[in-house]
């Protein structure tokens, strides 16, 4: 199976000449890699001849990837080129005219997890919406989707509902590469008509799922939290439920998103109720851990790790709701929603957790989190590359 390559890969391979003469801004962090795993796109743009790199935009974690979640980080000066590095993640997410000023095109290389909830698509938007308010151009150089291209799971985000964490109505698993959404946002009116360019992917199918099915594709941290292809595949699974504060997903620790419990937990009866769903393509072993970070550092935790067996079967949203509603049974005294946190804003909807609260069986919750994404995915095939 060859490697696939990223968009990327295809601008160098052709010294850069779509880029030549021109002034430009790149949106990226640490994942904008090209394939020998070494050279990194700022590196590479800055050596090219006839290019003129001028500026670097960084999203949530910074163009390093070294800022943990949610802090919000100041503009400054890149220590390694000499460049200005803009926020995008900070008192403004969207790129400025004083920050646009001798641009001409804006360069976007990140690689994404799959998921709505992570910020990299709603940096994408904003950054459409400002190359379109201030006439600059958008080239996106696109990356695959660790999630694969298939399968579509969430309903899209509710009006009143809309953060940076749900910013578009897209699926919650979109099933597209950022290429893909960034044509989507345009086509459908989600952003203002930017001048879109998207540099596709080399050797990429729709029904490739899981890094490995990428062929060799080196792996870069995304985020803190995401160190491994695993963490971005498992925090499809539990990054829900990881956002209550009376839950750990194994943040702070070498798995994260890959258990779920707390102090609380009977660890087999949960893990019981949890297989006895027979979810497809998913299994759940007993375990214990102790994060160094997040909820309950330092405390043990008892509850399930989770294994995804077969990612072409494996409704990986599902996991979630499932691990509410085996709490309910295994472990009683555990009050999920004592506090919120960002569950709602995540999910796109309040409507998920009233079910729930409701007494809603487990596949009548997976159904409510379910509706409108049928309708998302045939939405979606105009704008599909792959």
């Amino acid at each position: 199976m060859p490697a696939v390559l990223p968009g990327i890969a295809a601008l160098a391979s052709q010294g850069f000449s779509l880029l030549r003469g021109l002034r430009i801004g790149l949106v990226t962090n640490p994942t904008g890699i090209l394939p020998d795993g070494k050279t990194s796109n700022v590196d590479a743009l800055f050596r090219a001849d006839g290019v003129k790199l001028v500026a670097l935009f960084g999203p949530e974690h910074g163009v390093r990837g070294d800022v943990p979640a949610g802090k919000y980080i100041a503009s400054y000066r890149d220590k390694r080129t000499g460049l200005p590095v803009y926020s995008l993640y900070g008192k403004t997410k969207y790129p400025t005219a004083a920050m646009l000023q001798g641009i001409d095109v804006l360069l976007f290389d990140l690689q994404d997890t799959g998921c709505r909830s992570y910020t990299y698509l709603s940096t994408l938007g904003a950054v459409l919406e400002s190359g379109a308010r201030y006439g600059i151009p958008v080239v996106v150089c696109d990356r695959p989707n660790p999630l694969g291209g298939v399968r579509v799971e969430g309903r899209p985000v509710e009006p009143g509902y809309v953060s940076f964490v749900s910013r578009y109505p897209v699926a919650y698993r979109h099933g597209m590469t950022l290429g893909e959404v960034a044509k989507l946002l345009v086509g459908r009116g989600y952003v203002r008509k930017a001048d879109l360019r998207v540099i596709p992917c080399e050797d990429l199918s729709r029904v490739q799922a899981g890094w490995e099915t990428f062929g060799g594709s080196p792996w870069v941290p995304t985020s803190p939290n995401i160190p491994t292809p695993d963490a971005a595949i498992l925090n499809a699974a539990t990054g829900i439920v990881g956002e209550l504060p009376a839950l750990s997903v194994g943040i702070g620790t070498a798995n994260p998103f890959g258990y779920c419990g707390s102090p609380k937990v009977n660890a087999e009866r949960f893990a019981d109720v949890l297989n006895n769903y027979g979810l497809a393509g998913i299994a759940f072993q007993p375990a214990q851990w102790v994060p160094a970070k997040g909820a309950f550092r330092g405390k043990t935790c008892a509850g399930v790790r989770v294994r995804i067996a077969d990612m072409a079967t494996a409704e990986l949203c599902r996991v979630n709701f499932a691990l509410l509603c085996a709490l309910r049974s295994a472990a009683p005294t555990v009050r999920p929603f004592a506090r919120i946190g960002l569950f709602d804003e995540v999910c796109g909807t309040d409507s998920v957790r009233k079910v729930f609260l409701a007494g809603a069986t487990q596949p009548e919750v997976w159904a409510e989190f379910q509706r409108g994404a049928a309708m998302f995915a045939e939405s979606r095939k105009r704008y599909l590359i792959y």
